[in-house]
């Protein structure tokens, strides 16, 4: 750390200098012209998956994933929910029969038996209801269950059951697995993984309770499954049908870093997992009968992580959205809109148009046109909603220099109250050299967590900013110039990222434009030689794919990360800490490149600190390897596990094979740039340090260590 910042660093510390001259409010670009308020503020539910209106009353019924389905009067202030069904199985979905008035029939999707806890022997069932007649307020007789039909299940079940606009059950399923196919039945016409079904429920065929339409497509296949419908769905998470087309409008939650919105059609192919969407991912395995059917929108995982599917929006709260399709994503809390024509085949509009921290499992729709969208995580229900007018507010900085940060920018000189701060273990950012700042408005407080990988938690205000230089001759710090300082933003509890380019006189950084810069500095190298370094703006999308949910949005603020020297009990001491420190020895990270310390200790922060923002549960790495710095190395799949994609023409070939660094799959991604690099983003030169530790690492790993 420089000397004047290191002094700057104690004062901060010592008696926490207000930071008051953030200028970091609202956002660069247009407002979304909507946004998702809380509906019904007097019930919340636990992990809510489903939601519907019913076709008999007022009532709104939610489903929540734990096995219970509740009802309740939306103009009831008391908040009174009443049992409708309790299954004592996992729900993902609900329907009304359309002759729900006349027969009372439900139909209900059950994933699996939450309690039996291993999936082994598990089955995802589809069973129907019926309305008990005496029922006030209405519930289902459980005497009454009938399973319609039933298919293993261990993963990514999918799905829901409706009836279609010809009087069919349709049915969609995943692929049955926790990631890549591994049964390969996404091809495969001889199960019921990864397919949407046709089924005749009000005309079962003898034996059953459920018959095959005559004209389902593959009724004469050999061997195929004559139930199927369409196939080659990864993960079919809600789907609809057109009111107008009669289509199903599929939203297929993607592994790799693709999420679809799919129109299935009669014996569509929709590719996985030869194909995620129209991009290749098992491009060597076996391919179904009928040729792929591209999907209508793909979103690439910097800007969706989860999609769930919607609806067709026909009400007339909302006439400018007549006949858009409307969904969003889980991960991210984005919501989108398009328009389809059906003879020409095509997109005419689609746009992103709103942005919130909602955990979107599923949307609804009312009959007075409400839209409403359900949070997993807080039990919430949401409705969509115009945007009003925002009040004026100043302009967002498009300069560094107005941004309130740096009382000087030209010399790097730091706003009264900003704190730098430095860390044990730097992710690579191809050389560069890293200036790290936390700034907290007045009052504005952390919540502090020991565990060493655990993100901390900050108010709403606070920004995290780190500045990037490069030496133009290699080694030689009187030619370092910045290139790029970055700033994450917390406002209205939710992380917006936002990059700054330097000029080349140094004086000040403007900002990026929302779709990211690419640029080339000329380096001196100690040979003697000049290369050519490319260097990545991220995009705003780019920034959240790392600073995501999974990470906690804020990298390198842990205690393994934050613990070196005093600088944990100088920041408490400052009160920017929600609450005191432990008394007790908190955990450290090491440096990756210190030899005197543990190597497996030692990699697994290179590899928490690198990789672990994407390879942790959710976080969207398309490996089932768990990179967590407090994950045992026989809990991480990763030590003599075979890769699910690609070998890279390894012989051999596994994620880490102990004892053979040639073999291992994930040093050679280290060690490559371009396709099949890791990390797949902010970077275009290889680690070469990085990448001898963990060839290091992997040679002294014991053969048995898998």
């Amino acid at each position: 750390m420089k000397p004047f910042l290191f002094l700057l660093a104690v004062t901060a510390f010592a008696q926490r200098v207000p930071w008051t001259t953030s200028r970091l409010i609202g956002s660069p670009d247009p407002t979304p012209p909507y946004r998702l308020t809380r509906a019904f503020p007097q019930v919340t539910f636990k992990e809510p998956v489903f939601i519907a209106q019913d076709p008999l009353s007022d009532r709104l019924f939610v489903a929540e994933y734990g096995g219970r389905i509740l009802s309740f009067l939306p103009n009831d202030p008391s908040g009174k929910k009443d049992l409708f069904l309790e299954l004592g199985r996992g729900i993902s979905a609900f329907s009304f029969h359309p002759k729900y008035s006349e027969n009372g029939y439900v139909f209900v999707f059950s994933h699996a038996d939450l309690k039996a806890g291993a999936r082994k022997g598990q089955m995802s069932q589809i069973y129907r209801f019926k309305l008990d007649p005496a029922g006030n307020p209405p519930r289902l007789d459980p005497a009454s269950q009938t399973l319609i039909i039933d298919w293993p299940s261990g993963g990514h079940n999918g799905g829901e059951a409706i009836i279609g606009p010809d009087g069919y059950l349709y049915v969609s399923t995943g692929d049955g697995t926790s990631g890549s196919d591994v049964n390969n039945s996404g091809q495969n016409l001889t199960d019921l993984h990864a397919v949407m079904m046709r089924l005749d429920v009000d005309r079962p065929d003898p034996g059953r309770n459920y018959g095959i339409p005559k004209d389902n497509p593959f009724i004469n296949t050999p061997n195929a499954r004559p139930e199927i419908w369409a196939y080659g769905y990864r993960n079919p998470w809600r789907f609809s049908f057109d009111p107008v087309t009669g289509q199903p409008w599929v939203g297929d939650v993607g592994q790799d870093i693709w999420e679809m919105i799919e129109i299935s059609s009669k014996g569509s192919n929709h590719g996985w997992s030869v194909r995620e969407g129209s991009h290749p991912f098992h491009p060597n395995a076996a391919k179904g009968p009928t040729p792929f059917t591209n999907p209508i929108v793909e979103h690439h995982h910097t800007e969706c992580r989860s999609i769930t599917g919607g609806y067709v929006y026909q009400g007339n709260k909302f006439p400018e959205l007549k006949g858009v399709y409307i969904y969003g994503d889980y991960e991210y809390g984005k919501m989108w809109g398009l328009r389809y024509d059906n003879k020409k085949k095509k997109v005419t509009w689609h746009k992103e148009f709103l942005d919130s921290n909602v955990k979107i499992s599923s949307f609804g729709v009312g009959r007075d046109g409400s839209f409403y969208a359900l949070d997993y995580g807080t039990g919430e229900i949401f409705q969509l909603e115009r945007r009003p007018p925002d009040a004026p507010r100043p302009a967002f900085p498009r300069k560094l220099s107005q941004t309130g940060l740096f009382e000087k920018v030209k010399s790097h000189q730091i706003a009264a109250g900003v704190i730098p701060y430095d860390i044990n273990a730097p992710f690579w950012s191809d050389g560069a050299h890293k200036e790290r700042f936390i700034a907290m408005p007045p009052k504005t407080q952390i919540t502090f967590d020991e565990k060493p990988d655990q993100a901390w938690q900050f108010d709403d205000g606070a920004v995290t900013v780190k500045s990037f230089s490069l030496d133009m001759e290699e080694g030689n710090a009187a030619t370092r110039k910045y290139i790029e300082t970055r700033v994450v933003v917390k406002q209205e509890n939710h992380w917006v990222g936002y990059s700054y380019v330097w000029n080349d006189d140094q004086s000040d950084a403007t900002l990026v434009a929302a779709n990211g810069l690419d640029k080339t500095f000329r380096i001196k190298e100690a040979t003697g030689a000049t290369r050519k370094q490319s260097w990545h703006y991220p995009s705003r999308n780019e920034c959240m794919f790392c600073h995501s949910r999974a990470a906690g949005f804020v990298l390198g603020l842990n205690t393994g990360q934050m613990n070196r020297a005093d600088q944990l009990q100088k920041l408490s001491a400052s009160g920017l800490f929600n609450k005191p420190l432990p008394t007790t020895k908190l955990p450290a990270y090491p440096d990756p490149f210190d030899p005197k310390a543990d190597i497996n200790e030692r990699a697994k922060t290179y590899l928490q600190v690198n990789c672990a923002m994407c390879h942790v549960d959710d976080g969207g790495g398309n490996s089932p390897m768990i990179l967590g710095y407090r994950t045992p190395l026989a809990k991480a799949k990763l030590v003599g596990v075979e890769p699910t994609h690609e070998t890279l023409g390894l012989a051999d070939a596994k994620l880490v094979n102990p004892g053979v660094p040639a073999s291992s799959v994930l040093l050679r991604r280290i060690t490559k740039r371009g396709e099949y690099q890791m990390p797949p983003t902010s970077t275009n030169r290889v680690d070469t340090a990085g990448a001898k530790l963990i060839e290091d690492w992997i040679l002294q790993l014991p053969k048995n260590a898998n």
